[in-house]
């Protein structure tokens, strides 16, 4: 519907300055708009409520979907990249490594490659900040009545998607090689559930970086020299005893390490329980560092 309101012009008349009746079409709500209405006295300090934090980084996260959704070769490196890796790995190196068994390889290996292949789909969450950053959007999201954390949280959060769809591609994929769960589906499902919940922890370096460098490019560039030690000097490709002394001393601090061995442990069976716990202390780590230092970092560059 259309608002109907009167406006004196100065037009001359007859008998003075006329009076005429003009349209006035609203503008469409926006943002802005629905933090104004649904948090109005939230205004009074910036982000208001946990809830109201909560509201904004949904709102925030659907935003960074959408843009996903209109960019879809966005999602090569989780869709395209792990699969030729897998197949890489699996039919160029599987008979070397295996003694010839393809099949054992790939039932040791894609466990490992799904953790890698989570660690470096947080690249792109800090290359897309850093660009935004440079683009001037973050400079609107600090002019709403919003918490100065809700922008990254809600990107963190969209990242939720582009998890589970590696998880989904790389597990499908795999089955289609040859690849077989010797657990069962719940066990299954925990370590989907544990891989996207590591890589929503290990991503909180990727926006470090990128509020720290200038450009989105050196983004991929640091990240790349961090993640690539991390994934081949762990127990993705072989197994650890297999390796030097000075490199297995590595591997055993390596946050990636106890990762695999849960995800190998849950998918085609293992101990857990003791990598489990590894694995959530260094989540519980990865939060408790990275988290404060990227939105100190967050402040400080907008």
């Amino acid at each position: 519907m259309t608002e109907r309101s009167e406006v004196r012009e100065g037009v001359p008349g007859r008998h003075g300055m006329t009076t005429r009746t003009a349209e006035r079409i609203p503008r469409q709500p926006g943002i802005a708009d629905v933090v104004r209405d649904r948090d109005a006295p939230a205004q009074r300090r910036r982000g208001g409520s946990l809830a109201a934090l909560g509201r904004h980084s949904i709102a925030l996260a659907r935003r960074s979907l959408i843009k996903t959704m209109r960019t879809p070769e966005a999602l090569i490196d989780v869709t395209l990249q792990p699969v030729i890796f897998l197949l890489m790995f699996t039919y160029l190196f599987g008979g070397a490594i295996a003694g010839g068994d393809r099949h054992a390889y790939l039932q040791f290996l894609l466990p490992g490659m799904l953790a890698q292949s989570l660690a470096m789909g947080g690249i792109a969450l800090g290359q897309n900040l850093n660009a935004d950053i440079e683009k001037g959007v973050f400079d609107r999201f600090r002019s709403l009545p919003i918490s100065r954390s809700a922008p990254l949280i809600g990107a963190v959060g969209a990242d939720i998607v582009r998890y589970l769809t590696v998880c989904l591609v790389m597990l499908g994929f795999g089955m289609v090689m040859g690849f077989r769960i010797d657990t069962n589906p719940t066990a299954a499902a925990g370590a989907v559930a544990l891989a996207i919940g590591f890589g929503l922890c290990f991503c909180w370096i990727s926006v470090l970086v990128g509020m720290l460098v200038r450009t989105s490019g050196a983004v991929q560039g640091v990240m790349f020299l961090l993640v690539f030690p991390l994934s081949f000097g762990s127990n993705v490709f072989v197994q650890t005893d297999t390796l030097p002394g000075w490199v297995q001393a590595f591997v055993h601090v390596n946050p990636i390490t106890p990762l695999v061995a849960t995800m190998r442990g849950l998918l085609v069976g293992g101990p857990v329980a003791g990598h489990l716990a590894v694995t959530l202390a260094w989540m519980a780590g990865l939060l408790v560092v990275f988290v404060p230092l990227a939105l100190r970092a967050y402040a400080r560059r907008a």
